[in-house]
């Protein structure tokens, strides 16, 4: 076992520790399957939470989407996002007109990975996600075979609010719903509407005061 290997099982015992990382397989079961996990994005520690929730088996082959001018402005972000989760990189801002942003995690996807990713793009502490942007419906129309799985994180936006770098040790859940598809015929804009409702239905209700 290599130290990154040792990193990694260390990482996710952290972040059980500090947040329980409950997944609830609310809609699916955590069985080996190529799936792309969607998800309402708050916190830098949301992957990680997502990544600590997922049985050992799971975690091997799925890989997060990480933003490159953050999780490679040091060594260590780096060697951790790159060695430690295996991340996907991706550029926030295309480098040409041409470039396909969407590229590295098609290729990922083609060599039958699977993916955690954030169709808002970036964080908001709001309550409910922004309207999802269009990479989630390219993915699902390029890839139907993969399950696409509405994920719900809660309370991380308390573990490691925007602007914060220590996590503050609070009860988490991750929340996985039933398979989603792209229907025939079906416009982007209605599949983005109806994914960002699927993830807003993993949300877990309020007992009242």
């Amino acid at each position: 076992m290599s130290f990154a290997d040792i990193t990694g099982l260390f990482l996710a015992w952290l972040a059980r520790l500090i947040t329980g990382a409950q997944g609830h397989w609310k809609g699916c079961p955590p069985t080996a399957e190529q799936r792309i996990y969607f998800a309402n994005h708050q916190s830098h520690f949301d992957w990680v939470l997502i990544w600590a929730a997922l049985p050992a088996e799971l975690r091997a082959r799925t890989r997060p989407i990480a933003a490159r001018d953050y999780w490679t402005a040091s060594r260590l972000r780096a060697w951790l996002t790159g060695a430690v989760f295996n991340a996907i990189y991706v550029s926030r801002t295309r480098s040409t007109p041409d470039e396909d942003p969407l590229e590295p995690l098609a290729e990922a996807l083609r060599q039958g990975d699977s993916l955690v990713i954030f169709p808002e793009g970036t964080r908001s502490n709001k309550g409910d996600p922004q309207p999802f942007k269009a990479g989630l419906f390219h993915l699902a129309e390029q890839f139907p075979q993969v399950q696409l799985i509405p994920t719900w994180i809660d309370n991380v936006q308390r573990v490691m609010p925007k602007g914060e770098v220590v996590p503050v040790p609070i009860l988490c859940t991750v929340t996985f719903g039933e398979p989603l598809q792209l229907q025939p015929g079906e416009d982007k804009r209605d599949f983005l509407e109806r994914a960002r409702a699927a993830v807003m239905a993993q949300r877990p209700v309020q007992e009242p005061a």
